[in-house]
């Protein structure tokens, strides 16, 4: 059955098509707003066996078709999807995971490809409300729908899905995840907001999408399959009563040693002694046939047991309450060779960091829907697997690296210098050492060090803190600085990024139905506190951005030319900054606007490489003194090349104090000869005069110049007795023809 209905959102139509397209997928949604249009489908095959996860996969797809280009490279089409095309997928997958049921392990695929682009209309938030209205209407069990809402501040003025050029002009932009009662996702960066703007923010994304809610549940009813019939496997009451017995307690006591491993160590043992005790009253075979619903009821039971310390003592896995930081260890400048570099070490988390300052040739080229863009900023983040003590394949940066190192990348972008002031491009590397919780936000902390100890002038310093939540109906507890565990088994991951003055970035992710406002107000005010005593421990190692840069960074000089003198600079071919290059072995690039940086770590190399370029494009000034070189002679004067490619003209009459009857008597090519410019004319003619720089003969005094009107010729006047500046031969025929 086809179906086709609308619903404005931030003043204009998003439509849903259902029933036309891909029709043996499970769901199947058309999202159209504006021109961007996204195909989402949704697809779930029968359960593997022997699986103990869900295997829930959300895909991103841009066609390069659906902006009109044709994609780079060699094989011309698609290929391995970009980060942002992967951080979108992950915008995707967060909302929808926590909504399917607990135990379900049936391949589920969700797919949302970009067939159209405007340019304007970003598609991640469209793919996540096609992606929930494709399983709404589809077989598959799942608990939604959700909506998702791009939110941008412009102006002080709340904007619900501002376009692309819009969002460049807000210092708010966040993309939250909505259900009909609750905030369920949010992703995104401001320019130092409070924690006030921040909640009006979600809460108006939260008005925003209600309507949406209501059309797919519409479309629901209209052509919505039965959900499929599925219920979790169940363990045997009487064992689920027997673990519970025997671990309870034993789980108590080791949820409270203090150190990962021996916790870790003590957890394993009583699992172990679980598992044999089951074996010998079940036999093996029986046994084996449960041991997978075994392992998960332990697993139950270790979440409920720390989930009631928390909430009914207030007291944590570690000891701590709910307010109290890790103990933070920090230092700067370990790495001697590197540009900038920092440790930071919070409780079991350990992270070192690094930053390299670089020439505009090392931005990063972004080749995506919106066309060419450059990146002089990116962070990336690595989590090896000794940092959990554990062996895995080394393949490259997964998802979940990509996000954390864009999340940290987008805390501090906003506190970082603009290219006029500081023309770098600027890496920050966190490599995780240990970790235990919040290895993103070591990243954030340990990245702002590295970039105060490599001296980058930012705006102020920025650190991230990992909020948690455990809620047990009306009872909560928010945890500031959460472990690996309270990650694990707690109802919220919520990281907060900023500085003393406000926040830069925000994630968050719930497991259960979503929050209210009072529990956001009250998280979001205990972060902002956490994140004030993180910024002090920092700042008691490095109190300020280092006055220097490291003497291993390359130091850049910028100067400004005229747009019409890049030609110069550059020569045919690029000969001329080739030779520049090779003559100095600096880096210089040159931008459009005539902006040049020359980048060396030798500051001789500098200074060298900006003279030539001065000379270059050096102009010649009124009444200045230059040594030039004559590169033609003429019957009414001798040209001079004063600077690179320009000449000027000595008249005859400018040669010497007493008339010379030839050029030739006083001058000859190639000659050296001192030259003051007497003026330039509005067409770029240069009077050039030797008399001027020589001393007058004995008896003769000097006689002021007449003035000369900008770009014309001297003013008449008497003809001084026995000749001189305006007889015949000064402004006869051969200067006029020289000219013509």
């Amino acid at each position: 059955m086809f179906v086709r209905e609308s619903v404005m959102l931030g003043g204009r139509q998003l439509t849903f098509e259902t029933g036309r397209l891909a029709k043996q997928a499970h769901g199947s949604i058309l999202v159209t707003y504006g021109e961007t249009v996204v195909l989402v489908t949704a697809v779930c095959s029968e359960e593997r066996p022997g699986l103990d996860f869900f295997p829930l996969t959300c895909e991103f797809v841009e066609k390069t078709y659906a902006a009109g280009r044709i994609p780079g490279g060699f094989f011309k089409r698609e290929g391995r999807q970009r980060e942002e095309e992967i951080l979108s997928s992950r915008i995707i997958d967060r909302p929808l995971r926590p909504l399917f049921p607990d135990g379900f392990k049936k391949d589920t695929q969700v797919i949302a490809t970009v067939l159209s682009s405007d340019k304007q209309n970003r598609a991640d938030v469209l793919a996540l409300t096609g992606a929930s209205a494709a399983l709404h209407i589809s077989d598959i069990p799942w608990n939604g729908p959700v909506v998702g809402v791009r939110v941008g501040r412009k102006n002080g003025e709340l904007i619900a899905n501002p376009t692309v050029d819009e969002c460049e002009k807000c210092d708010i932009e966040l993309v939250v995840a909505v259900s009909k009662d609750a905030i369920v996702m949010v992703e995104g960066g401001a320019a130092e907001a409070t924690e006030n703007d921040i909640i009006d923010a979600l809460m108006f994304a939260h008005r925003e999408a209600q309507p949406v809610i209501e059309l797919i549940e519409k479309i629901r009813a209209a052509v919505g399959k039965p959900k499929r019939s599925w219920t979790a496997p169940a363990l045997d009451q009487a064992v689920a009563n027997t673990i519970k017995d025997r671990c309870d307690g034993e789980l108590s006591k080791a949820s409270r040693v203090l150190n990962k491993k021996a916790r870790y160590d003590a957890y394993g043992e009583i699992k172990s002694k679980l598992a044999e005790g089951l074996k010998a009253e079940l036999g093996e075979e029986k046994y084996k046939s449960i041991e997978g619903l075994v392992k998960r009821e332990f697993e139950e039971r270790k979440a409920h047991v720390v989930r009631t310390m928390v909430i009914e003592e207030r007291v944590r896995i570690d000891g701590r309450d709910g307010r109290t930081i890790r103990p933070i260890v920090t230092e700067v400048g370990l790495l001697p060779r590197v540009h900038g570099s920092s440790l930071f070490q919070r409780g079991e988390t350990q992270a070192i960091a690094t930053t390299t300052l670089g020439t505009t040739a090392d931005e990063q080229k972004i080749d995506g829907l919106l066309g060419e863009t450059w990146k002089r900023f990116y962070l990336h983040y690595n989590f090896p697997p000794f940092s959990t003590g554990e062996t895995k394949p080394m393949r490259g940066p997964g998802r979940r690296e990509i996000g954390h190192g864009a999340l940290a990348e987008r805390a501090l972008s906003r506190v970082m210098p603009p290219q006029d002031k500081f023309p770098y491009t600027i890496r920050i590397v966190s490599e995780t050492l240990e970790s235990n919780g919040s290895s993103s936000m070591a990243a954030v902390c340990g990245g702002c060090m590295s970039l105060m100890d490599a001296g980058v002038p930012i705006k102020a310093p920025v650190a991230g803190i990992a909020m948690g939540l455990i809620k047990e109906g009306d009872k909560y507890a928010i945890l500031s600085d959460i472990l690996g565990d309270e990650d694990h088994l707690g109802d919220m991951d919520f990281k907060v990024c900023g500085t003393a003055r406000g926040i830069t970035a925000i994630q968050m992710d719930i497991k259960i139905e979503g929050l209210t406002r009072d529990i956001l107000e009250q998280a979001l005010s205990q972060a902002r506190e956490g994140r004030i005593f993180i910024l002090g421990k920092m700042l008691e190692t490095l109190p300020a951005v280092r006055g220097d840069l490291s003497r291993w960074a390359p130091r850049i000089t910028t100067v400004k030319v005229k747009p019409d003198q890049i030609r110069l600079i550059i020569g045919p071919g690029g000969k001329t900054i080739k030779g520049i290059v090779d003559q100095t072995g600096v880096a210089i690039d040159v931008e459009d606007d005539g902006t040049v940086n020359v980048a060396s770590s030798d500051s001789d190399a500098v200074k060298r490489a900006l003279d030539i370029i001065k000379g270059l494009t050096a102009e010649p000034e009124v009444n200045a003194v230059y040594k030039g070189t004559v590169k033609r002679i003429a019957d009414f004067g001798a040209f001079v090349e004063i600077l690179p490619n320009i000449d000027g003209l000595v008249h005859i009459s400018e040669l010497a104090h007493h008339r010379v009857e030839r050029v030739e008597d006083i001058l000859k090519e190639g000659d050296e000869v001192e030259v003051k410019v007497l003026s330039v004319d509005r067409d770029g003619k240069i009077r050039l005069s030797r008399k001027e720089l020589l001393p007058l003969p004995e008896g003769v005094e000097e006689r002021p110049r007449p003035s000369r009107p900008e770009g014309g010729r001297p003013p008449r006047g008497p003809r001084p007795e026995g000749g001189g500046r305006f007889d015949r031969g000064d402004r006869g025929g051969p200067e006029r023809r020289g000219r013509g």
